[in-house]
């Protein structure tokens, strides 16, 4: 990756009307991201840390058909994910989905798009490594006021990670997803010999809508799929590697899912609010001999670090991108000599470190605040696969509009919390206004 400074890593050129991602802006460094580390960074995006805790609540919800769920909603993330994939391959910015809903729909409704995946997206970064930071601290039988200590540096190694440069955070997410894959793996493996007949007799015990019940909640754990967009433009061949990654991940995804829901099906690992919040642990732990909550600690801290460590890599560039186009302030939109936008990791990193913090002041969980960023990813997806429809052709249109459809059917449950995309939209908005406001003013003032 060369080192030569390019015109972007000085004041952005574009002023507050410039297109996201319109031709001409400069793209990030090239040549540092293969199909491998893609398909790591992906699955690193996507098997967050809901995967130790969902398998157990979809088959309290559901019973054995728990199974369907799963497979219904990991066929479905197929068209959501090869939308994605393609806008990547056809606009490779940083902007990510910014870029998309700029082309198809004006840059006002590409800001706000940016903005809110930024926003969830930073958001997420208090809830993923405090996720972690609670099986950690059960592991060591520590109080849970001690989880925000180990949350802290988990957010702190994916930051540090980020600031080295993608080259060594992408090694580094290569080895934490292979460490998840086998962790989950052998989860399913070794509880082969437990599984018995007996837990498949009654299959679907609360009917269709447990089943339908377990998809709505299954949603959250698929997402992630428009993560890697925002690193398109850093890929050394993104016209073959990312629709490539893109399926590889969807298949492993798939797989370690339903394998991981077979295995605590199976076993009977599952039936009340306790054992469901460690059930996959509570797997691992029986069939390798060891302790259920020391086994989903070991799971946890690898997931939630490689979960923080991917979409800070995303986000920070999404920053980089917004910065450049007029929707944050300018050092977002700067990069120093390896490509790394240092500003916009931090910047991803200060926020959910704030969040640690307000989290912890307030005595909340991550079930009290994940509602929040949920809101804004779904928001965020509807405009994603709307902007697909309109830019695609052929059969990436027939994904685009499929996704769509069926993210407007996950939608209106989320409607308690409406008020949070239209407060993100009002500040984004708000800072549009008063920064054109001050380049108008700055430009009378040079005519005269």
């Amino acid at each position: 990756m060369s080192s030569t400074r390019r015109p972007a890593e000085g004041r952005p050129k574009s002023r507050p009307n410039t297109p996201v991602g319109s031709p001409g802006e400069d793209s990030p460094a090239r040549g540092t991201i293969g199909y491998g580390q893609a398909v790591a960074l992906y699955v690193g995006a996507v098997l967050g840390a809901g995967v130790l805790v969902l398998p157990g609540q979809v088959a309290s919800a559901a019973g054995p058909a728990s199974l369907v769920s799963w497979l219904f909603m990991g066929l479905l993330g197929l068209p959501l994910a090869m939308t994605f994939a393609a806008l990547a391959t056809r606009f490779p910015d940083p902007g990510g989905i910014s870029t998309y809903a700029t082309r198809a729909f004006g840059p006002t409704a590409g800001g706000l798009a940016g903005w809110f995946y930024f926003v969830a997206g930073s958001v997420g970064q208090t809830i993923v490594p405090l996720t972690g930071g609670y099986y950690i601290a059960a592991g060591l039988r520590l109080d849970q006021d001690d989880a925000f200590l180990f949350a802290a540096a988990i957010l702190a190694l994916a930051v540090g990670a980020n600031l080295v440069g993608l080259r060594l955070s992408g090694r580094v997410q290569l080895a934490l997803s292979g460490g998840v894959a086998l962790l989950l793996l052998a989860a399913t493996l070794t509880a082969l010999w437990r599984v018995h007949a007996s837990a498949f007799s009654s299959f679907a015990p609360h009917g269709l809508s447990g089943v339908a019940h377990g998809a709505v909640v299954l949603f959250f754990a698929f997402a992630g799929w428009e993560a890697v967009a925002h690193l398109a433009g850093e890929f050394r061949d993104v016209q073959r590697d990312l629709t490539r990654a893109t399926v590889t991940t969807v298949a492993v995804v798939v797989v370690l899912y339903l394998g991981v829901s077979f295995a605590v099906v199976g076993t009977g690992t599952y039936g009340d609010d306790r054992l469901d919040r460690i059930a996959v642990g509570q797997v691992l732990g029986a069939g390798l001999g060891f302790s259920a909550t020391v086994a989903a600690a070991v799971l946890a801290t690898v997931i939630s670090l490689g979960t923080t460590n991917a979409f800070i890599a995303a986000v920070s560039r999404l920053g980089y991108g917004l910065g450049r186009d007029g929707w944050l302030p300018a050092p977002r939109g700067r990069r120093n000599a390896r490509g790394v936008p240092v500003a916009g990791v931090l910047t991803v990193g200060g926020i959910g470190a704030v969040g640690l913090v307000v989290t912890r002041i307030g005595g909340w969980g991550t079930e009290d605040i994940v509602g929040l960023p949920a809101s804004l990813v779904l928001v965020t997806y509807l405009i994603g696969t709307a902007a697909g429809v309109r830019l695609l052709t052929g059969r990436a249109r027939v994904h685009a509009l499929t996704a769509l459809v069926l993210t407007a059917v996950i939608t209106p449950f989320a409607a308690g919390y409406i008020a949070v995309p239209a407060l993100v939209a009002a500040v984004a908005l708000s800072y549009r206004w008063s920064r054109g406001r001050l380049t108008r003013r700055k430009d009378g003032r040079g005519t005269r």
